[in-house]
């Protein structure tokens, strides 16, 4: 298992970019695929982009594709995801999160789960 620890939210404009971080202990994080979920106020949890244990698997909903790039070191246990032309829409608490499997975007698979980082996007 892995023990997702997220950094980096804050508050941008429209246009602007952040890089979230997630620190994931755990012996086995290279065996696991990570994604980065988003949830705003009173909506449903959004499933925003996934990558596989090699890094040569990614996911991304269609919202944020060519905006947002999944990254990870597994070197340094590390996860990133870099938000580019940031949207107000894009507001949302980020998470990280582990599937105990090489790949997978099933949001269901995902067991380990960060506290959350805030990303506020004003217009």
């Amino acid at each position: 298992q892995v023990h997702p620890v997220e950094s980096g939210g804050g508050q941008v404009q429209a246009g602007g970019s952040l890089r979230l971080s997630c620190a994931a202990s755990g012996r086995t994080f290279s065996s696991h695929a990570m994604g980065w979920f988003r949830q705003a106020p009173g909506k449903e949890r959004e499933f925003v982009a996934a990558i596989g244990w090699t890094g040569g698997n990614t996911y991304y909903v269609d919202s944020v594709k060519g905006r947002f790039t999944i990254s990870r070191d597994n070197a340094q246990n590390m996860v990133y995801l870099q938000m580019t032309s940031l949207k107000p829409e894009d507001t949302a608490v980020y998470y990280c999160a582990g599937a105990p499997t090489p790949w997978t975007i099933q949001s269901y698979e995902y067991e380990f789960w960060g506290q959350g980082t805030q990303v506020t996007v004003s217009s």
